[in-house]
């Protein structure tokens, strides 16, 4: 047996590469838990990029993680034009009224500037700080909205819904001041330290629309951006269903995919073989309530159905796990990851 330790980022381009490594490769998407382990708010915690680098590194060495997130809330870039952000005590900080009140506004809308932006700094001095403690030894996931789910939080859904259908002269205007500052964020990231970015696209899922609607925009827009983006990107749906576009996905040029609980782990494991990674599919919200007999048979269960032959990282299926997840159901998590993803996988049915 070859004993010589790989690291984290070394477990997972070979995961990429659609190779087995060592082990299953684990991504505990852990953006509020850094509060926990400073004893602060999450308001407080999120107020400054040395809290989420310490946050993050007591994190990554806890729990054995193999990637660290310096992503803040998923708002932050609706405060970066200028949007409200409204805070909760025990969860992700959400986004507050629409800003873009009548969509007649969006042909004066302006693209606020992705590098000097004082709320996307904080990203920008985590990221950089992180990678200065963890160099190419960890990789370091950057976070971006894409162009084409932006808008739900800006004008909300019904709004949106209107120039997407019937107002493709806005919809056009829309996608090319959201495409412009999603470049930029995404590349000031890399520029920062990122190794990757993730790129969120909850709007493209088949939860959200059919797949006819999907190739004529998120789809295309998804090109168009990603090809832009200066550096290796993972498509996220935000726990939305995927199976129906998998192979259209992979033509965005991205290489992994998030998947939702509700689709099943081994199936899309097929589907995406050879061309996307699969990352998933714990499910967040059931998880603040498994017990560690529960938590053991469920990562037990996605390893023996997914991790063979590699291009498999185990993760949540949203994006993000909850505050309310507890320290033991974390642990026993990584536990089970590093007593039964070593490769080969030797698990059996039932």
């Amino acid at each position: 047996m070859n004993t010589m330790a790989i690291t984290s980022m070394e477990r997972v381009l070979k995961t990429l590469g659609h190779q087995e490594p060592d082990r299953v490769p684990m991504f505990l998407m852990l953006t509020m838990h850094g509060a926990k382990e400073l004893g602060l708010s999450i308001r407080e915690y999120f107020s400054k990029p040395e809290h989420v680098i310490e946050g993050q590194l007591r994190l990554g060495q806890k729990y054995q993680n193999d990637c660290i997130v310096p992503f803040f809330y998923g708002p932050l870039e609706i405060e970066a034009f200028g949007g409200e952000v409204i805070w909760a005590d025990d969860g992700p900080p959400n986004s507050g009224e629409p800003f873009i009140r009548s969509i007649e506004q969006i042909n004066h809308l302006k693209m606020p500037d992705a590098r000097s932006s004082k709320v996307l700094q904080k990203v920008y001095k985590a990221t950089e700080g992180l990678n200065k403690e963890v160099g190419n030894k960890i990789p370091i996931i950057g976070v971006v909205m894409s162009p084409f789910s932006l808008p739900v939080m800006q004008m909300g859904f019904d709004k949106y819904l209107e120039i997407m259908f019937f107002r493709p002269d806005l919809f056009k205007r829309l996608m090319e001041v959201n495409q412009e500052f999603c470049v930029n964020f995404a590349n000031r990231q890399l520029e920062a330290g990122a190794t990757a970015i993730c790129y969120f696209d909850p709007v493209s899922s088949t939860t959200i629309i059919p797949r006819e609607t999907y190739l004529k925009t998120g789809f295309l827009i998804a090109q168009q951006t990603i090809s832009r983006i200066k550096g290796p990107t993972a498509t996220h749906f935000a726990s939305g269903r995927i199976m129906d576009i998998v192979d259209d996905i992979a033509k965005t040029g991205t290489a992994a995919v998030g998947t939702s609980t509700s689709e099943d782990i081994g199936m899309m494991k097929v589907a995406c073989k050879g061309k996307l990674t699969v990352i998933g599919n714990m499910n967040g919200i059931d998880m603040r309530n498994w017990d560690r007999t529960k938590t053991v048979h469920i990562v037990k269960d996605i390893i023996r159905k997914a991790a063979p032959g590699g291009g498999f990282i185990l993760s949540d299926n949203h994006g993000e796990i909850p505050f309310q997840v507890s320290e033991e159901t974390l642990m026993t998590i990584s536990e089970t990851v590093q007593t039964y993803g070593h490769y080969p996988i030797q698990l059996s049915d039932g």
